[in-house]
């Protein structure tokens, strides 16, 4: 018999209340239930490099990570995330005190967030935004002030004046993804500019979630935020191994900022995780090692599929955002007769066995996401060949 308690208070507290089961969750398990191609969550359907793979069987064999790595992270990996930032940008941190290994991406923007915001403050995030961004604002007791992206010349792009317009007193800081997940949108080096001095004008501290920075499709390639005047010193960067080197479920993120920043990011992640996949710290840290070939080959092969799918909707009929960056485009259902994503997206499986993500619940203003939908080309070529095929059957006339 099951105990009942007789309290009438809701059991999640109110902070979290509007949030329920993600929508991956939702869509994933739609997946599995209809056979379909999964298309909605980001996960490439086979595995990275096989040496990364088989420098973490050589750790566990080693006995290396097997028990609590160290707090920060192992030195190997801090080492080479140091030397990562500096190869590819010429940032220099110090790794001992200005790089912190967290359990993928999600949580080192949870602790940075957990660490940095008071109850009441203000955070200007991009919207559509990453699902977590808005839940970990609400867990931090901050309160997020979304400037949308809106559709311009075939891209979405950011309004500065709309930024600037939503700073006040009470902001504590911008939280950017760039490249953007779920647009594709890469801010320019001229929107990184305005960016940057409306953050020293302001005194605004800057979280930048850039874990597609090796999935840039334009020449000029990604450029971290922290690379500009005034901005090392108030911006906590961070990126992951998951979407670079195709092994998600390893769950190996890291920050990089400056010893300030950093130890108090790491106040509030000793706390959450405390360390976390300690064999694979050892592994993502050669694989950031790997020749400028690999990172140029997985760029060229991720663009061939993007190409490929944005095709395929396209000769579906949809209205198709080719991304700058990421591994997923946004396309409008609109052009097809639609304009409820959520609704489309729920039927999507049943009409072509094929799932994909609404925008809108990326969004705080439903509607302006409301007719636009992501897909996934993180996929074996022969699967989005597939994908296209059943997409121009549904709805190509």
């Amino acid at each position: 018999m099951t105990a009942m308690t007789s309290t009438t208070r809701p059991f999640l507290n109110r902070r979290l209340a509007e949030f329920g089961t993600t929508i991956f969750a939702e869509m994933s398990a739609l997946a599995l239930r209809t056979g379909s191609i999964n298309l909605g969550q980001g996960f490439p359907d086979t595995d990275g490099p096989e040496e990364i793979r088989e420098a973490a069987v050589r750790a566990l064999r080693d006995g290396r990570g097997n028990q609590y790595p160290p707090g920060p992270g192992v030195p190997e990996l801090r080492t080479a995330v140091a030397a990562h930032q500096r190869r590819y940008y010429g940032l220099s941190y110090d790794p001992d005190t200005e790089v912190l290994v967290t359990a993928g991406a999600t949580e080192a923007i949870a602790a940075t967030l957990l660490a940095l915001l008071e109850p009441g403050d203000e955070v200007i995030a991009l919207e559509p935004y990453y699902d977590s961004y808005a839940a970990c604002i609400a867990m931090a007791g901050g309160t997020r002030v979304p400037v949308t992206l809106r559709p311009h010349e075939g891209a979405f792009r950011l309004d500065l004046d709309e930024l600037r317009a939503a700073v006040t007193d009470r902001t504590r800081l911008l939280l950017l993804n760039t490249p953007h997940n779920p647009t594709g949108t890469v801010l320019t080096r001229a929107e990184l500019t305005a960016i940057a001095e409306l953050a020293v004008e302001r005194d605004l501290l800057v979280v930048t979630d850039e874990v597609y920075e090796h999935l840039v499709f334009d020449p000029a390639g990604h450029i971290p935020l922290a690379t500009f005047p005034g901005m090392r010193e108030r911006t906590v960067t961070i990126s992951s191994s998951g979407k670079t080197f195709s092994y998600t479920g390893w769950k190996v993120g890291w920050v990089t900022g400056t010893a300030e920043l950093v130890t108090a990011v790491r106040s509030a992640k000793q706390f959450l995780t405390y360390v976390s996949s300690g064999p694979f710290q050892y592994a993502v840290a050669e694989a950031l090692a790997l020749p400028n070939t690999y990172f140029e080959g997985f760029r060229a092969d991720m663009q061939a599929k993007r190409d490929l799918l944005s095709a395929g909707l396209t000769d579906a009929g949809f209205t198709v955002f080719q991304p700058t960056g990421t591994y997923f485009v946004t396309a409008d259902i609109r052009p097809l007769g639609e304009s409820d994503g959520l609704a489309f997206c729920r039927a999507l499986p049943e009409r072509a066995g094929v799932v994909a993500i609404p925008n809108a619940v990326f969004y705080d203003h439903r509607e302006a996401g409301a007719p636009y939908v992501r897909f996934a080309f993180c996929k074996r070529v022969e699967v989005l060949a597939d994908a296209a095929e059943r997409l121009r059957k549904a709805f190509a006339h």
